[in-house]
Parts: structure tokens; sequence; C-alpha cells
């Protein structure tokens, strides 16, 4: 076991120390990053004069050599390997020898690391907002397909106001493409590369960061060298865009989980996402959906325990900002597993029009309604709210609909209750009656599908542009 760098210490580290201090059990997913930049960063050196051109092809080729043997089946790192940064730099000594010491000239891991793991923020951000786009086109053609299907809309769990399902299913996609935006700030704030900070104060060779910024895909350089090296804000904006993702997620499980019980009926899950119990034959369990609504804290403690490692941290870098990448990489995998269950899940789900129909007729979800025909009336919207309170009230506790109270035992509540009050129980009314920009009415929600198509053809055409 080796992990000193330098002659400065006489003494191997202590085994548990060595154990506590290595990251190359998870930094190892930065190599191929690592080795983009590593290459990037020779041709910058060659620029200067570090290295001669037959120098930069040796160290480039070995490179890819080094890259090659990353990727081949059961590679495995020495025990010596501290990062994956050195492992990197040792794999290319046996390529390409001596040499190989010469690619760390002007720059430290401090900047190295930052720039790695800005690079998987961009990559890895721009694949989330792909994968969001997905989704959001599931639930554009659900919402299509579903735009005049009744349903009840829910408060406290309560049944409260009838809503079509294209309504209710667009409620995400404009969740999601609020994601898309913050996942997009992640990328444009991922997009200044740290590489050229050094330790913290700079390097003393005049590399030009612009053309290998350029090489690497950021967009500008970092102004200052110890912000460049201290800053993970990058990240913490991606675990931000992630977990708020997730939590959406989270309440579409959940509902397609209470959707798909027994008890409601609304829907059904296709078999392929989907679980069996071990000992109960008869059940097809939404394990799908269920694993979205639990996956959303772990997510989030991502979050907390990064921006809890930054917090109070004295510039510039401190071994606490190791604890970057664990937290980013789960959550990488997490949401980027948990949109594309999303995806399938949505594909196959099939919605029963009878149990969404049944249910959003109950007349008590037309109290408001009737409250709107007092205000029409005349009646003060807090008199009129009393007013069908007592109306509701009067109904529960005979056992009666609505519809079946008498003219007369409405003039005992109100003189402005008359044949009117028996129009508005009429189901399409409570429905229709919503024309308001952004309402469930079939008019502006004709509206609202059309501006959903284009907000999902700016996703996608941003999308294809990154890729370009």
């Amino acid at each position: 076991m080796s992990g000193r760098q330098t002659s400065r210490f006489r003494k191997e580290p202590d085994p548990r120390f060595w154990r506590f201090n290595r990251s190359i059990e998870f930094d190892w997913r930065l190599a191929p990053y690592d080795i983009d930049q590593s290459q990037a960063h020779a041709r910058g050196l060659r620029g200067i004069g570090v290295l001669s051109e037959e120098e930069l092809t040796l160290i480039v080729d070995g490179l890819e050599r080094v890259r090659e043997r990353l990727t081949t089946p059961g590679f495995q790192f020495a025990d010596g390997d501290e990062d994956v940064h050195m492992a990197v730099e040792r794999l290319l000594g046996e390529e390409i020898g001596p040499l190989a010491g010469k690619l760390h000239t002007g720059r430290s891991r401090n900047d190295q690391v930052a720039t790695d793991v800005a690079m998987v923020v961009q990559a890895h951000g721009l694949r989330a907002v792909e994968l969001l786009g997905a989704v959001m086109g599931r639930l554009l053609a659900q919402a299509e397909a579903h735009r005049d299907w009744p349903m009840p809309g829910y408060t406290h769990l309560q049944r409260a106001q009838p809503v079509y399902l294209g309504h209710h299913l667009l409620a995400y996609f404009w969740m999601l493409a609020r994601d898309v935006l913050r996942f997009q700030f992640a990328l444009d704030s991922a997009s200044v590369m740290p590489l050229g900070s050094g330790a913290l104060a700079g390097v003393n060779w005049e590399i030009d960061r612009e053309a290998v910024a350029a090489e690497l895909g950021f967009d500008q350089v970092s102004h200052n060298s110890i912000d460049g090296a201290s800053n993970r804000d990058f990240v913490l904006d991606y675990l931000n865009a992630a977990a708020i993702a997730s939590m959406h997620l989270s309440r579409l499980g959940s509902e397609i989980v209470i959707w798909s019980s027994t008890e409601f009926g609304f829907c059904r899950l296709d078999e392929s996402f989907s679980s069996g119990s071990s000992i109960m034959p008869q059940k097809m369990n939404p394990d799908s959906a269920e694993l979205l609504r639990a996956k959303s804290p772990r997510v989030a403690a991502g979050y907390a325990t990064l921006i809890g490692a930054m917090h109070a941290l004295p510039l510039t870098y401190g071994k606490d900002m190791q604890e970057d990448k664990e937290p980013l990489f789960d959550a990488i995998d997490t949401i980027e597993l948990s949109l594309e269950v999303t995806d399938g899940m949505l594909a196959g789900v099939s919605f029963d029009r009878e149990r969404l129909e049944a249910a959003s007729g109950d007349e008590m979800l037309a109290a408001t309604e009737v409250a709107d025909l007092l205000v029409r009336h005349g009646v003060p919207f807090r008199e009129a709210h009393g007013i069908v309170g007592g109306l509701v009230r009067e109904a529960v506790e005979r056992e009666l609909s609505l519809s079946d109270l008498t003219p007369a035992e409405l003039k005992r509540h109100s003189e402005h209750l008359d044949e009117s009050f028996y129009e508005v129980l009429q189901r399409s009314s409570w429905l229709e009656s919503k024309r308001i920009a952004g309402g469930t009415g079939s008019v502006p929600l004709a509206a609202q599908l059309e501006a959903a198509r284009g907000a999902l053809g700016a996703v996608e055409a941003r999308v294809r542009e990154a890729q370009a």
C-alpha cells in the first residue's frame, strides 16, 4: 500500500485511515471524464511548449489505452490507488513510462476533480432533461387520449370538485416542465470550467484555458481561482433538481397506488410493471409506483448530505468535499432509473372510464357550483357558502342526494334557490363551467394541450441542439 504522492512522509498511512480516505471505490466513475480532461490538458501543455508534439501523441494515445483497460471486463484497481486520478496516472505510467509524470504539470487534483465532476453534471443534467421530455410526452399522450373523461378531483384525499382526467394528468406535465428548467440551470451552472485554478491560486503556466474549455464543452472558464477550486454549487444545483423531480414522481406514484387499489379501481398497471405476492396468488401489486414514492427521500437526503458537508467550510478545499460524489452518483442512478420506469409505467397504464365517471357523479361535488349560483343571484359568497353547507348537512343527515331536496325544502335555506338549482346539478355543467384559462373545462383544456405540445417541442429541440 502506498498512499503518499511525495517524499514528505516517512510513514505509510494507517490501514484504517487509508480505507477512510480512499475514494477509488466510488470515484472510478469519473474515469472517462478524467481521461477526456487529461487529453485536453495535454494539448494545452503542448500549446505552451511543455510537451513536444511527439510527447503529446504518446500521452494522448496512452490515455486511450488506459481507457480501454478501464473498460475491460474484470479490470481491478490496485490496492495503492487512492483515487481515480492517481489510478489513471499510474496506468498511464505503465503504458508510456516516466513521461506520464509530465501530465500533471499545471494542474492540481483540486481543480482536476472539480472539472471532472462538472463534466458529470453536464452529461447527466442533459440526460435528465432528455428523460423528462420522454415522460412529458407520455403524459401528454395520455392527457390527449383522456381529455374528456370526468373524474373526481381531491383535496385532503376527499372528493372535492370534478375535473377531466386529461387535466389532472397535465398537472404532472407542468411539474416536469419546471424540473427541466431546474436541470437546465444545473447544466448552465456546470458549464464554467475550473481547470486552471490549481490548488487555489491558479498555476504558473499560461495554458490557454479557453481552448481547453471549448474542447471539453464548457461555455466559459472560472473568473476566480479560489472559487474555481472550492465550488460545488453545480452539484447542489443538480441534486436540488433531482430531489424536486423525484418528489414529483413520488406524488404521481402515490396516486397510481391509490387509483389502482380495489377501493378506487380508477386504473390498472400493466403486468410488466407490477409484482405478485409470495403468499397470496390473487395479488397484483403496483410495486413500480410504490418505489417511486420510496426513492424520493433518498435523493433529497443526497442534497442534504452535500449541503451539510459544504456548509461553513473554509475556502478553499477540504477533504470534506470528497463527499460530493456518492450522493451525486446515487442521485443520478436513482432519478434516471425512476424516469425510465415512469415512462414505461405510463405507457401501459389503463384507466376505467366507468369507475371514474361513477366517482365523479357524486352530487356533493356540485356544492361549489350551487354556491356560485347563489352569488349570481346577489348573495355574498360567504353567506352562499353557509347556505350550501346547510343544504349538504340536511341531505347527509337524511341520507338524500341534493337533487332529492324539494323546492319547498330549498326555500327554507334560501329564497334565491329555484329551479336553476336542479340544472346546476347536471354533471356536465360542473366541468364546463370552468372556462377560465387554466381551468378544467374543455375549451381551456384544449388551449392547455396546445401549450403543452409547444413546451414539449422546446424541450426536445433543446436536447437535439445539445447532442448535436
